[in-house]
């Protein structure tokens, strides 16, 4: 997908998978931030190309078709700057690094343009944050799960931002995470290589998606037994799908503790959201083209919950 200043949205239809879909079916599936019924309108107003050519919802897509949309204008609001403490791991004139807490949300959306990362980051940083992703977005080249903890790389400038977009896309960024999950796992090391897409019963959740999904890794170790009932893992990103762990771990019968989208209704413990810190990122920096990598400490509930389990 790439995006021009026109506010242009490109896509090629490239998996086996994707033949044969509806037109306005292919489009929710890349664009779930839009509704069904706006795309819909989008194509019936031939703000959507097949090819260069006007097309029907109805249409069939066909492998190697180049689809075009254009985006229609919406006013988005401002987004103003909230002196909202932020935990920095490191920092220079290219990028930050910062250790996101729980509860708190990467970037404004519509009905919550306050109280975000975003917000935080136009505080501290003033005018330094790339202009890529709009106003809503400023700086942000990937995100983390509001319950989710841990490091995150923002982009001061358009160039470091393409630099880390690029290396998100082939997938040379070290990302691990730390999590706690149900029931003792067979091996202690394995693998998940299984797609996620959007669960087809419910737009607001992923799940395992063998037809429409994308492919998706996830490597695991386990850290600590934790009394038989839960255990301590290491999982290691070799794709960055949307709720990726959680929807994995969740599929083979270890769901993240805490996690109660993915997970039991009830929770032993009083958490809010899952046990899911991502510990370590590391990337090629965008300047001086060295390997950094960052560690963001285990927050403070993670820790005493660990020791709990231990105990």
């Amino acid at each position: 997908m790439s995006t021009n200043s026109e506010q242009i949205l490109s896509f090629q239809v490239e998996l086996p998978t994707e033949e044969g879909m509806r037109l306005d079916s292919f489009l929710a599936n890349k664009l779930p931030e839009f509704s069904r019924s706006m795309l819909q309108k989008a194509v019936k107003e031939e703000h959507v190309l097949v090819n260069q050519k006007k097309s029907k919802c109805s249409y069939k897509v066909m492998l190697q078709d180049e689809i075009q949309f254009q985006v229609p204008d919406m006013k988005e609001p401002d987004i103003l700057p909230e002196n909202i403490p932020l935990d920095i791991l490191y920092e220079d004139s290219d990028i930050i690094v910062v250790n996101k807490p729980k509860e708190i949300v990467v970037h404004p959306a519509p009905g919550h343009y306050s109280g975000t990362l975003v917000n935080a980051l136009l505080y501290h940083c003033k005018d330094s944050l790339s202009g890529i992703n709009g106003v809503m977005r400023p700086g942000i080249v990937h995100r983390i799960d509001q319950n989710t903890t841990g490091a995150l790389v923002v982009c001061k400038n358009d160039l470091a931002h393409r630099a880390i977009a690029e290396q998100l896309a082939v997938h040379s960024i070290t990302r691990t995470y730390h999590a706690i999950v149900y029931h003792n796992l067979n091996e202690t090391v394995g693998t998940v290589d299984a797609p996620i897409g959007r669960n087809p019963y419910d737009r607001k959740k992923m799940a395992i998606n063998e037809k429409n999904g994308k492919r998706a890794v996830t490597h695991y170790r386990v850290l600590d037994a934790l009394n038989h009932k839960y255990n301590y893992i290491a999982c290691n990103l070799e794709t960055g799908r949307t709720h990726q762990i959680r929807v994995h771990m969740a599929s083979i019968g270890h769901p993240i503790l805490g996690d109660d989208i993915y997970g039991p209704a009830k929770c032993p413990f009083a958490l809010t959201g899952q046990t899911l810190h991502a510990k370590t990122l590391g990337f090629i920096h965008p300047t001086t083209k060295k390997y950094v990598e960052f560690d963001a400490p285990l927050p403070e509930y993670f820790q005493d919950l660990l020791k709990k389990l231990q105990g």
